[in-house]
């Protein structure tokens, strides 16, 4: 897989899609309504995000019933995934990235055994 760091660090500087990366990473899969949910953010929003996470091949989807699930693509480059994984890391605590993932964690009904850590 080849991507551009032009590329990737533009795809980063949106806020909305920084935060569904930093929660993807963290959690490792999260379908559609988890991320509006975390989020705070109208479905609409989210999957236009996604779409465009997805046609980057930042992030991959799969179909189970009636929910989409994404998960960041693990063909990435190594360097990509320093990134994120230091990036994940590096925000934890600041909001709005700390209030994402408590309103993940407070989320009723999550679908399958998702858990927060």
């Amino acid at each position: 897989m080849n991507i551009k760091a032009e590329h990737f660090f533009k795809i980063l500087a949106d806020l909305t899609r920084l935060r569904v990366l930093v929660l993807l990473s963290r959690e490792g899969e999260l379908c559609v309504c988890e991320l509006t949910h975390a989020l705070g953010e109208i479905q609409p929003k989210i999957s236009r995000h996604l779409a465009l996470l997805r046609e980057a091949e930042i992030v991959l989807d799969r179909r189970q019933g009636q929910w989409i699930y994404y998960r960041l693509n693990p063909k990435l480059p190594d360097w990509t995934q320093v990134v994120l994984t230091q990036t994940t890391e590096g925000v934890a605590k600041q909001i709005p990235f700390s209030r994402d993932h408590r309103a993940l964690c407070q989320m009723p009904n999550r679908p399958g055994s998702a858990c927060c850590a």
